[in-house]
């Protein structure tokens, strides 16, 4: 089941989220998964672990039917109260998606693998319900800020504490066990922690920066490559009728 957030947690995220410097880093990586996903209008997504919405606005934005999964019903309170009947909501858990096979277009999951009980059965699942792109955007396990936010846990309880940081090899070795060797595209944002203004957009937004493989928030798009089960057949053979007699 993994970690799930709180009334307290839910309050406390909203808070941070709404601070200038923190939505400009949410802004980048919204950017990110629009930049790098490419997703087509009028298309569908499964936003797993969708929080209190804000990866959700962006795909909206851009035309897409979005659909929401989420396993803390305070999180998702704040999100039907920002996006209301534009999203299809469900309270759930990433590891057992409740929908069939090739059911959306897109899966996303932003920040989500950090906080479940088996990341492995999560991108299993995403893959199980998207037929043409899955985009993961996590928290850089080799980034300033996450080596910042692990350090304060040592001395203070933070959400982090309950978070698993992942890597771009990390994620590429798992993605490339479940599907072979698909088509993969990874990019980096929040290279400066906490900056912002328009040097610092002008620096996230160059491709040699996205390039770096150390900044705060990974994303990263795996296309979806058909993949088909083939066994073999039993091929019924009539046995050729006898000639003749052998001499004795």
């Amino acid at each position: 089941m993994g970690y799930v957030f709180d009334f307290n947690d839910a309050k406390a995220y909203e808070e941070w989220f709404n601070q200038p410097r923190n939505r400009f880093a949410a802004d980048l990586e919204s950017r990110l998964m629009i930049d790098i996903l490419k997703p087509m209008k009028a298309e569908t997504v499964l936003d797993i672990g969708c929080g209190t919405g804000a990866s959700l606005l962006p795909l909206l934005e851009m035309g897409l039917q979005a659909t929401g999964l989420e396993p803390s019903p305070y999180m998702l309170d704040i999100a039907k109260n920002k996006l209301g009947d534009r999203v299809d909501f469900h309270r759930g858990f990433a590891e057992d998606l409740p929908f069939d096979d090739n059911s959306f277009n897109y899966a996303c999951l932003v920040t989500t693998l950090e906080f479940v009980d088996d990341y492995r059965q999560a991108l299993e699942e995403a893959c199980r319900v998207a037929k043409d792109k899955i985009f993961l955007g996590v928290l850089n396990r080799y980034a300033i800020k996450a080596i910042q936010r692990r350090v304060k846990g040592v001395f203070t309880e933070t959400i982090y504490n309950h978070a698993r940081f992942f890597s771009i090899w990390e994620l590429k070795k798992n993605i490339r066990s479940i599907l072979g060797d698909p088509p993969i595209t990874w990019r980096t944002v929040c290279q400066l922690p906490s900056a912002s203004g328009r040097i610092a957009l002008r620096i996230e937004q160059s491709n040699l920066a996205q390039r770096f493989p150390f900044g705060a928030f990974a994303g990263m798009v795996v296309t979806l490559v058909p993949r088909f089960r083939t066994r073999p057949l039993a091929i019924p053979v009539q046995a050729k009728p006898s000639t003749g007699t052998m001499a004795g």
